[in-house]
């Protein structure tokens, strides 16, 4: 039987990635320290007699020695997600995703790992106009945050080849789903969007709302993780659906489904945004055998559905 460990488990992608792992067969122990997981997410698992979970966080060795004994594929999710609270407390997404995620590999140097899959972001490649965003394109983290991320995928590669450990860093374009918190004042566009527009409010675009971005569904970055760390491959990919939408694609998508006609507010389009973004998938589709199958439309719908199976959450 296989075993993992899965970080940041009780968040948005480690709670969907460590009910597919179940579902596979795998033995998961689960590490969150709930800084901004819910254990809510992982009701569906938490009487699983495969899972075990463990409160802490990936800067304590004790409890990553603890999670990582035994495993033979690390999935790292754990990480401070957000570019602007990078800039409002640099010290401490450095230390919660830099220092985090050298813990985890002295952990896994002198563990039995056998693969390491570690999320990294669209964010490294900066605002460079050069579009699809490739691989082997030069990146540059223009945010304390996307310098985070690329510290932790280089970081697994090098200590991966040290190590004799499969290493692969996913570079994640603009995930969405189910479970995605909308709110706090660093939430993601999608849920926080469905949130306002299903209580009647009006969304609020930073600019014109031409801005694009490579959406891609929980699904298919589920789907991500299970190939990179099933194929053998070693290196950096990106995943992504290959394909973006505005903006206002998006309220107009929201509105379609929802059945309503919410006119968007607009302002002032904030310093550093980056205009376009989205993803050549060849890659991941050449050396993982990655092809994503949900749709920017039924993702949403997906997501709505979740939505309204919960009270309203403003």
């Amino acid at each position: 039987m296989k075993r993992a460990l899965v970080t940041g488990a009780a968040g948005f992608i480690g709670s969907h990635l460590t009910e597919v792992l179940l579902d596979r067969g795998y033995e998961v122990r689960g590490l969150d320290n709930l800084s901004s997981g819910s254990l809510d997410n992982l009701s569906a698992v938490s009487d699983h007699d495969l899972f075990s979970f463990i409160q802490g966080d990936i800067r304590d060795r004790e409890a990553v020695e603890k999670g990582i004994d035994g495993v033979d594929s690390v999935f790292h999710q754990a990480a401070v997600a957000s570019v602007q609270r990078s800039f409002d407390e640099p010290s401490v997404v450095a230390d919660v995703n830099c220092t985090g995620t050298s813990v985890l590999l002295e952990a896994a140097a002198t563990a039995d790992v056998e693969t390491m899959v570690v999320a990294s972001s669209a964010a490294v490649y900066g605002s460079s106009e050069e579009l699809p965003k490739h691989e082997a394109m030069a990146v540059d983290p223009e945010s304390p945050y996307a310098l985070s991320k690329y510290y932790t995928e280089q970081a697994t590669l090098q200590l991966g080849r040290e190590n004799d450990i499969t290493a692969v860093g996913l570079r994640y374009f603009n995930v969405f789903g189910p479970r995605q918190d909308p709110n706090g004042e660093y939430a993601a566009v999608v849920p926080k969007f469905i949130d306002l527009m299903r209580n009647g409010e009006r969304p609020t675009i930073f600019g014109d709302g031409e801005q694009s971005r490579d959406f891609v569904s929980i699904e298919d970055v589920v789907q991500a993780n299970l190939k990179a760390a099933e194929s053998g491959s070693t290196g950096i990919y990106n995943i992504a659906r290959g394909n973006r939408a505005t903006i206002n694609e998006l309220v107009n998508q929201l509105n379609e489904i929802l059945g309503t006609e919410i006119a968007p507010k607009h302002d002032d389009a904030r310093p550093g945004d980056i205009r376009h973004s989205v993803a050549d998938i060849s890659k991941s589709r050449e050396q993982l055998e990655y092809e994503p199958t949900t749709s920017f439309e039924e993702g949403l719908r997906q997501t709505i559905t979740q939505f309204q199976s919960k009270p309203n959450q403003s």
